[in-house]
């Protein structure tokens, strides 16, 4: 026999076979010779040991006399059924075990001599209320329904798991109160019931050791490994494909024989955690109803529909438990949503969190006709449903997030986080609609009331360098081929190797002027249409083939030219670009904790990038105007960042490419609409489009009544247009300037008007590129092309 498996309890056990003596008492008066011989034979030894009839407190009395005890059990345990049940003494919920069937004893050997014998999931909170509710179910005649499923899960010869489910049988037993019991009222039981998490509440009514619980119990166990009532509910769950999926009948019949309420009826709701609000499943629609929302398709978690009811339930993922509606309406101040269940014929109910990974999914929703049918005790039930409910729950969001995507991929773009949200809500309304109409017109999102920043990082000169490499690439062919022709020796082609190496000379000698915009493919057609065959079908010596075959190796698979000076410079402008944007991405995630906005960036002959801040794209957060100045401030610490990172791989590079750093300060309020044909977020308006007409141009202008440009290499340009933007800034260039990130100079103009935009203003300042500002580790060219590739 083992020992108690929790220590505390309400009960003072005492073992006893009292009633199966008194029953022995009575056939040893029977008038049938051979039972009443066989009573007094078993009476007569059991007078030798009266705490057999008196009660047990030294459990080395039932080792001591297991012969005796197992004679006097003989009607319960028949020997012919002991090769077949699995079945033995025990306390409820207690480890106390004796007096095995042959196949019980059989299990446990193969078990092994470490397996130690207990029950699934039971700790001692569950064993303390359990054993109240045998009080309050034998004693005071409660209904209470509290016996959940128990298994034992023991390990057979292979080491293979099997399940056992618990059955006791108490009918040998007499619960009895202390002197030390607390005598409970209704009131008191109703508490109780309502709140089974709460165990000193439980220990206040039922004090350790204030009941005696004299007798015995019988546990019968049966293998329960491939038939349960939770595998049933597992293959006939909802299932992800809406043509399969399992009618509201089902799942209600299947949670009825887990709660044995005859009118339980079941509901379901999805939770939307970007906008903090209860869905109806789209899916599902049609066969799952919804007591919360009713006939409405979607409600706020704060609205004042639930009050501070839902607190618990989405705060700390707790089920939340009316177990009598009317009362609750009586006493809660969320009388509307007590009012909204009794319209609804609801007497009882319970709203439980489905939780994947701490992620509140949805609400699984159980409602009755009667009062206390649903309470915080027959609650716990729910933990042997939620695991397969959560999976289902888990593949059903998995589902529908892949259809929105494709959604969101086919009718707009790759969307930015901070927007994705209202792209995701367009989608939803999609498939809400999508079974009443089949026509649906997707509607374009737009953005009000939000304030703009742009800023860019422009490779100074870039179209002259890529011209230069183009005119070297284009010599050096040239002058190639002119070595090879030059090596030919005089045959009947000789006239046509001459005229040939004219053309070419004066190719060449055109490539000393600047590069016109058709040079490049005159040049290139020629080439490929007039030298190449040539080249191929002439016959020459074999130093002559050498040549041939060294010059064709050197071309580019792609274009057919010579392509080595133009890759070095584009393989600069992609590293450059590329470490650029790095820098901006990862700035860009802490400019994100300032506060949520949209952010697109653009690689061209440099980076530029677009920001948008304000409280239609994050509604969720209130926006206060100190979030512009902070990302402000935050832009231009940025672009020092990009400078200083430009600096250093300046040296490493095959050019010495410069860059040029600019700001656009525009301080209204404007509103960017999704071209749904561009698949892009443009400014929306007539006078928004000023903006971006002075976004497209301002980078190429002058300074007023000078030919020289805003833009400077090593230095950031901030155009703005008010006064209130220039004290801005100003406080900010100071601030960097006390970091020592800028230079004390500061340069302020005015910009030359352009195309309907005049009284523009500038400053411009540069950042300091010394050897603190950067970082120490050398960058070799081969370091870039190996992270470019």
């Amino acid at each position: 026999m083992d020992n108690l498996l929790h220590l505390e309890s309400p009960f003072e056990t005492i073992i006893s076979f009292h009633r199966l003596i008194e029953s022995f008492e009575e056939i040893a008066l029977s008038e049938v010779d051979y039972r009443s011989n066989y009573a007094k034979a078993i009476l007569e030894q059991i007078a030798l040991i009266p705490e057999l009839k008196t009660g047990i407190r030294d459990y080395a009395i039932i080792k001591k006399n297991e012969a005796l005890i197992k004679n006097i059990l003989a009607d319960l345990f028949p020997t012919a059924l002991t090769q077949n049940e699995i079945k033995a003494v025990t306390i409820p919920f207690q480890n106390i075990s004796f007096n095995y069937t042959e196949r019980f004893k059989k299990i446990l050997r193969n078990a092994g001599d470490e397996f130690y014998m207990e029950i699934r999931d039971f700790d001692s909170h569950q064993f303390y209320v359990n054993n109240c509710c045998l009080i309050l179910s034998n004693y005071y005649k409660q209904h209470i329904d509290f016996n959940k499923p128990f298994f034992y899960d023991i390990p057979d010869e292979d080491g293979i798991e099997k399940h056992y489910r618990i059955l006791y049988n108490a009918d040998f037993m007499e619960i009895t109160p202390t002197e030390n019991s607390v005598a409970l009222t209704q009131d008191d039981i109703d508490q109780l019931i309502d709140n089974y998490n709460d165990i000193d509440l439980w220990k206040s009514k039922f004090p350790p050791g204030s009941w005696i619980l004299k007798g015995f119990g019988i546990v019968s166990l049966f293998d329960a490994t491939t038939e349960s009532s939770i595998s049933n509910l597992k293959s006939n769950l909802l299932k992800p494909d809406a043509k399969s999926v399992t009618s509201d009948e089902i799942i209600s019949n299947i949670f009825k024989s887990i709660f044995n309420i005859p009118d339980l009826r079941v509901g379901f709701i999805i939770y939307n955690q970007e906008e903090e609000k209860f869905i109806r499943p789209i899916k599902y629609d049609k066969q799952i109803h919804s007591f919360l929302l009713s006939k409405d398709q979607e409600i706020d978690c704060k609205n004042a529909f639930f009050g501070c009811s839902f607190e618990n339930l989405l705060d700390k993922k707790e089920p939340f438990v009316i177990s009598n509606v009317k009362k609750f309406t009586e006493e809660s101040p969320n009388k509307l949503m007590g009012q909204h269940l009794l319209k609804q014929n609801i007497g009882s109910c319970l709203f439980a969190p489905i939780i994947k990974d701490g992620n509140l999914l949805g609400v699984i929703e159980l409602v009755s006709e009667r009062p206390r049918d649903l309470n915080s005790v027959n609650a716990t039930k729910l933990d042997l449903v939620l695991p397969y409910l959560t999976d289902t729950i888990d593949r059903y969001n998995t589902d529908m997030q892949h259809q929105i995507e494709a959604i969101i991929q086919r009718e707009y773009t790759t969307i930015h986080p901070s927007v994705y949200w209202k792209f995701k809500k367009e989608s939803q309304n999609y498939f809400q609609t999508i079974n009443h109409t089949k026509d649906y017109i997707f509607k374009e999102i737009v953005f009000k009331n939000v304030f703009p920043l742009y800023g860019q990082i422009d490779i100074k000169g870039s179209s002259e360098h890529r011209n230069e490499t183009v005119k070297k690439d284009l010599q050096n062919q040239l002058a190639t081929i002119l070595t090879i022709l030059e090596n030919q020796k005089p045959n009947s082609n000789l006239v046509l190797l001459e005229q040939r190496k004219f053309e070419l000379q004066s190719m060449r000698d055109e490539l000393n002027s600047p590069l016109k915009a058709n040079t490049e493919q005159q040049i290139q057609r020629y080439i490929e249409e007039e030298i190449h065959p040539l080249l191929k079908n002439t016959k020459g010596t074999s130093q002559d083939h050498k040549l041939e075959e060294s010059y064709f190796e050197s071309l580019d698979e792609k274009t057919g030219m010579f392509y080595q000076e133009r890759k070095k410079f584009d393989n600069a402008m992609s590293i450059i670009n590329k470490r650029l944007a790095l820098v901006l991405d990862k700035k860009q995630l802490e400019a994100q904790q300032i506060y949520p906005h949209y952010y697109e960036r653009f690689k061209t002959d440099g980076v530029e990038h677009n920001l948008y801040i304000g409280s239609s794209i994050t509604p969720t957060k209130p926006f206060d105007i100190m979030y512009l100045h902070n990302l402000r401030l935050w832009q231009l610490q940025t672009l020092c960042e990009m400078e200083l990172e430009h600096h250093q791989l300046k040296a490493s590079l095959p050019y010495e490419l410069d860059v040029t750093s600019l700001i656009l300060v525009f301080s209204a309020p404007l509103s960017i609409r999704f071209r749904m044909d561009e698949k892009r977020f443009d400014v929306d308006g007539t006078y928004n489009a000023r903006y971006e007409v002075v976004k497209k141009r301002i980078d190429k202008s002058n300074i007023k009544g000078t030919k020289e440009r805003i833009t400077e290499k090593e230095k950031i340009t901030i155009v703005y247009s008010q006064n209130n933007e220039e004290t801005e800034y100003l406080k900010y260039i100071k601030y960097l300037q006390h970091k020592k990130i800028l230079e004390p100079s500061i340069e302020q103009f005015e910009v030359e008007d352009l195309q309907g935009v005049s009284g523009l203003k500038a400053i411009r300042v540069k950042v300091i590129n010394n050897t603190e500002n950067l970082t120490t580790k050398k960058i070799t060219y081969q370091d870039l092309l190996d992270e470019l590739n």
